[in-house]
């Protein structure tokens, strides 16, 4: 069992780094404030209170002089930038909301993988700036579409040097938060269809939350780079939804083995035949280059963000 033998010298490879760092550090930011609960009469105000408390974190940044936390809050409290929740405790949480969530016929939600955190938040290479990449381009591929983009940092992001990013237990609590997050969105606009556009250990997370979603108008999935679902087939994510898969040429993922075993590993690839999955093409690049502009993959996910999918291109 070779690939079985390289998940558990992966693992300990893992143990070991984890074991170099810190074992922790006291909390210094509060807990965000009760906010209104999703609604459409109540999202303004929603949106007022995150904002409240992105100040509070970030007058406590400038206080303690966490100068790399002092830029990412700056930059959220930027001019039209509206968030649906933050948590600036641990590496942070924050959910952003790109376009009209109230009168949106569709809404993309991203969801990122391991080693998001506010302070990478904005980045091309994380979940903010692939958001804003992605909303500008489905803007300019559908002009005049209603359609809303969620950056959603939603769940503790694991490192990828930790032996978290081997199992599903992050992707288990993340399943419950985006379960919540839908079903907040849905009483705001119960018109509007959704796509969720899945990365990474996202992928997992998007794994443990299909069947839960089932209910709510989910109608696109799509996993890229993924290292698996824990599942084995596309039929086991009990959702209606069509689910799509790609891989980048140059991701280094492929070198994932696609093992479970003892709760570690994420099983079947999604980017393989015998998984079931519509498979779109996702050209070539980086692990986290999927909504570079200009990139093939963020046209593919674009279109499958728009539900247009007869021009999306097959692997």
């Amino acid at each position: 069992m070779p690939s079985v033998r390289r998940t558990v010298a992966a693992v300990s490879v893992l143990a070991a780094a984890g074991s170099t760092a810190a074992a922790g550090h006291a909390e210094v930011y509060a807990p965000p404030a009760p906010a209104p609960a999703l609604s459409a009469p109540a999202l303004d105000a929603r949106y007022q209170a995150t904002a409240r408390d992105i100040t509070r974190a970030l007058a406590t940044a400038e206080r303690v002089g966490d100068e790399g936390r002092t830029r990412a809050l700056s930059a959220l409290l930027g001019p039209g930038r509206r968030f649906l929740s933050f948590d600036p405790r641990g590496g942070g949480r924050a959910v952003e909301v790109l376009g009209d969530l109230k009168h949106a016929d569709r809404i993309a939600v991203v969801v990122p993988g391991a080693d998001n955190s506010l302070a990478n938040y904005d980045s091309p290479k994380f979940v903010g700036g692939g958001g804003r990449a992605l909303y500008r381009h489905v803007h300019a591929t559908a002009l005049g579409a209603r359609v809303a983009v969620i950056a959603w940092l939603g769940y503790d992001s694991p490192s990828t040097l930790s032996t978290d990013a081997l199992t599903s237990g992050r992707a288990e609590n993340g399943a419950r938060s985006l379960e919540r997050l839908l079903t907040g969105v849905h009483r705001v606009n119960g018109r509007a269809r959704f796509a969720l556009l899945c990365h990474s250990y996202g992928s997992v997370v998007c794994g443990k939350a299909a069947r839960r979603l089932a209910p709510l108008p989910v109608d696109e999935i799509a996993l890229f780079g993924s290292p698996g679902t824990t599942l084995r087939h596309v039929s086991d994510l009990g959702t209606p939804a069509r689910v799509w898969a790609g891989r980048a040429k140059g991701d280094w993922v492929r070198y994932v083995p696609h093992v479970r075993f003892a709760g570690l590993g994420f099983g079947a690839d999604p980017a393989s035949p015998g998984f079931g999955a519509l498979r779109f093409d996702a050209g070539t690049g980086p692990h986290s280059g999927y909504l570079r502009p200009g990139s093939l993959a963020l046209r593919n996910l674009t279109l499958i963000a728009l539900g247009r999918d007869t021009e999306v291109t097959h692997a």
